[in-house]
């Protein structure tokens, strides 16, 4: 399997997370669409998923260009504080300690640049929201930069609240019920925000450009809530073949995952994630199927950290396992529980 990155350019706001197995439900849509994008269908792609992915697809992360390289910001993995950070030290100032243990959470975001290995987290940048901003700010044209400071927004991605309403065709004014009024909510970028998604291809099933392809159309059409209302735009940028070891330690003993996953079982020695639930819904025409919603799945969140027991595990770019039986409506349908991940080192 080869690994490559696609940047993303965000041209609406999004209702939904670009999360990796979201992109990869709507992905595999595309190919149900349309069995010409990969010379085969679903169900096909599908049957040897449990073993051997055709594609894994990472979530979405802020890339920045910074002189001639890039930094991506991913998020800060689920470690314990004293693992990323020099905490203060002894018990006189017990104040000076919280407030620098508040200081360091707010550090949502671990920056990795490209073509630099670190052997510690402790060597990584971490940024909290307002100095990511800063971030984005320095790479504005100078146009953006004139429109930005009209508006004084304050947040790398701000939350924004769409009012909409249906007409009712008999008054000719909205109502209520179906015709009151409501607002839809959307997660907003910061005006010219790369992102990088990362995508781990099988080469003998599929190529960097029909994926490629897939992306442009779920682009073209809006991803996850009210796409049809214009929330998920995105048009692609350029894409490379990237070995994402170069980005983390050259003696590695854990993964960090840039993708919720579903480890497998009796493999890793220890394991730091934030847990978070599924809650799935089918999209198309499954979505006004007798029972649209899929069955919850229990997740770890991008940004975990998994010690495997055997070095064997690197010897793939992936960790996890599909996910089945999720569906009432659709015996077939599947859920990515697998994620990329960069090899890094932890103290044990």
């Amino acid at each position: 399997m080869k690994v490559y990155e696609i940047t993303l350019k965000p041209v609406s706001g999004f209702g939904t997370p670009l999360k990796g197995d979201t992109i990869f439900g709507h992905f595999c849509w595309q190919v149900a669409y349309d069995e010409r994008l990969l010379g085969r269908g679903i169900d096909d792609l599908l049957a040897g998923y449990n073993t051997r992915p055709f594609a894994v697809f990472s979530s979405a992360f802020p890339k920045f260009c910074e002189e001639t390289k890039y930094n991506y910001a991913f998020k800060t993995p689920d470690l314990p504080l004293d693992q990323l950070f020099a905490l203060p030290g002894g018990k006189d100032n017990k104040k000076e300690i919280i407030e620098q243990r508040k200081e360091y959470k707010a550090k949502r975001w671990m920056m990795l640049k490209e073509g630099e290995v670190s052997s510690t987290f402790r060597k990584f940048e971490f940024l909290n929201d307002k100095e990511l901003l800063q971030r984005a700010k320095a790479n504005l044209t100078d146009e953006a930069r004139r429109q930005m400071r009209k508006t004084g927004t304050n947040n790398f991605m701000a939350a924004f609240s769409q009012p909409r309403n249906t007409i009712n065709r008999l008054t000719g004014t909205t109502g209520e019920g179906r015709f009151a009024p409501f607002n839809i909510d959307q997660d907003v970028y910061y005006p010219e925000t790369e992102l990088a998604l990362f995508i781990g291809i099988d080469e003998t099933v599929t190529n960097i450009d029909q994926v490629r392809e897939g992306l442009e159309r779920i682009g073209d059409t809006g991803f996850g809530k009210d796409a049809s209302t214009g929330l998920g735009r995105f048009e692609l940028g350029e894409e490379n073949e990237i070995v994402l070891s170069e980005m983390g330690s050259e003696s590695p003993n854990a993964c960090y995952t840039i993708a919720p996953c579903v480890p497998e079982k009796d493999t890793f020695s220890e394991m730091f994630f934030t847990p978070f639930t599924r809650f799935g819904r089918h999209g198309d025409v499954l979505a006004k199927s007798n029972n649209p919603f899929k069955n919850p799945v229990i997740m770890a969140d991008e940004g975990g950290i998994f010690i495997p027991k055997s070095h064997d595990v690197f010897d793939k770019p992936y960790i996890g396992r599909a996910v089945t039986n999720v569906s009432k409506a659709e015996p077939q349908a599947v859920t990515q529980g697998y994620s990329l991940y960069i090899p890094v080192r932890v103290e044990v």
